[in-house]
């Protein structure tokens, strides 16, 4: 990978000009801590982000130096304690800050909501006091960069069917296997780790990168989420102390909590995404000028941009209510499926357009569409696939279970 110390990279900056589009005045609905997060989220990706997301996308490199930006902005963990290394924020606070990083690109938000969600949500949630202090101020500093390890080459969306696995050793485990798409692993200093023990029951634990035996080669060759880094996780007798084992929490219960918390992010951040391309094509379609006026002024192009705005406000009311669910604590994993579900799709249906809007610019970096289309096609099927969650949907209004 290249020097990105002190991100930098050739070529000509881009001048972030994104307006914010709110047409049900849902800001009024938000408090002024939301607004003040929000407003210090797009600031940092204004200035940071958007300059250098196209290069390091088209490059297929990581822009590793923002994980200090991240933290510095309060995007790991965010809704966490502050004891803890969190932001001590409400779960409103949370989706909005997802949006905005979102917006800016959705491998950034990924890098954020994996640390947060995925790695410091279960050490808080499960882990030793010991081991929370050991590792949450760290990671919520960005001085550690976590990962989290549930998916396998051949267990996606069945997660119970894992076999990796660890063996009793008198004071630690013996963890041997593989886990596959892991966002951040080959540059993490530790995993949140799934694996069955000899009863087979799921356990949950922290493993160190440095441990003999853990090695995260890198993933190449994608075509979305190109500015994240994504890699495998190999485990080959690798010890694991006792003490780094969650003590009480046992089977999928656990994984899939931390999966809630992320999904209800991406439901946000998707918004955001969304967002961006619309933002894009509405000023392309008001200063392209084609046939003698700008192409905003006839009626097919209107279409898309009002069905736009439109599914773009329908999704920020759905991750409003589901945000005031979560702050009571009574959003449940169903709603919140549903919400990535649709937001996801949402956004990928207006990156599409969006990108029809611009023509054949589209196609090209000087917009963002197309690098939000093919990111979003990641964001679509991880964390619970697009049709995963239609049937977490229809399973919970009809009480039939479709897995069986």
């Amino acid at each position: 990978m290249a020097n990105q110390t002190n991100g930098t990279m050739t070529g000509h900056a881009k001048v972030d000009k994104y307006n914010h589009h709110d047409y049900y005045v849902i800001d009024e609905l938000l408090s002024e801590d939301h607004l003040l997060a929000r407003e210090a989220v797009r600031t940092w990706v204004k200035q940071e982000v958007t300059p250098i997301i196209e290069e390091y996308a088209e490059k297929a490199e990581c822009p590793t130096h923002l994980f200090k930006g991240l933290a510095e902005i309060g995007a790991f963990g965010p809704s966490l304690p502050i004891e803890y290394g969190g932001g001590g924020m409400d779960e409103i606070a949370y989706g909005v800050i997802m949006q905005e990083l979102e917006r800016g690109d959705s491998g950034i938000r990924s890098m954020a909501s994996v640390q947060g969600s995925l790695v410091m949500y279960p050490i808080y949630r499960y882990a030793s006091e010991e081991q929370k202090k050991k590792y949450l101020p760290k990671l919520g500093s960005g001085e550690f960069i976590g990962c989290f390890g549930l998916t396998e080459p051949d267990h996606g969306s069945n997660p119970g069917g894992m076999i990796t696995n660890i063996k009793d050793d008198g004071d630690a485990y013996i963890l041997n296997g593989a886990k596959m798409w892991i966002t951040n692993s080959p540059v993490a200093d530790l995993a949140v780790v799934w694996a069955k023990d000899e009863e087979g029951q799921i356990r949950g634990m922290i493993v160190e990168s440095g441990w003999e035996g853990f090695s995260a080669p890198e993933i190449h060759g994608k075509w979305s989420l190109r500015a994240s880094i994504t890699g495998e996780l190999v485990f080959d007798n690798v010890r694991v102390p006792k003490e780094n084992v969650f003590p009480d929490i046992r089977g999928l219960k656990g994984p899939l909590s931390c999966l809630s918390k992320a999904r209800y992010g991406i439901a946000w951040g998707a918004i955001g995404a969304a967002l961006d391309c619309y933002d894009s094509a509405l000023k392309y379609s008001q200063e392209r000028v084609q046939f003698g006026k700008p192409i905003g002024q006839f009626q097919l192009t209107q279409k898309k941009l009002a069905e736009m705005i439109t599914e773009i406000t329908k999704a920020q009311l759905l991750a409003w209510r589901l945000g005031s669910l979560a702050n009571k604590g009574e959003a449940t994993p169903s709603q919140i499926s549903m919400a990535k579900r649709n937001n996801v799709a949402m956004a990928l249906d207006i990156a599409r357009e969006a990108r029809q809007i611009h023509g054949g610019m589209g196609i090209t970096s000087e917009y963002p569409c197309m690098r939000h289309m093919m990111n979003l096609e990641t964001v679509l099927t991880y964390e619970g696939t697009h049709d995963i969650h239609l049937l977490i949907t229809g399973y919970d209004v009809t009480g039939l279970n479709a897995f069986k």
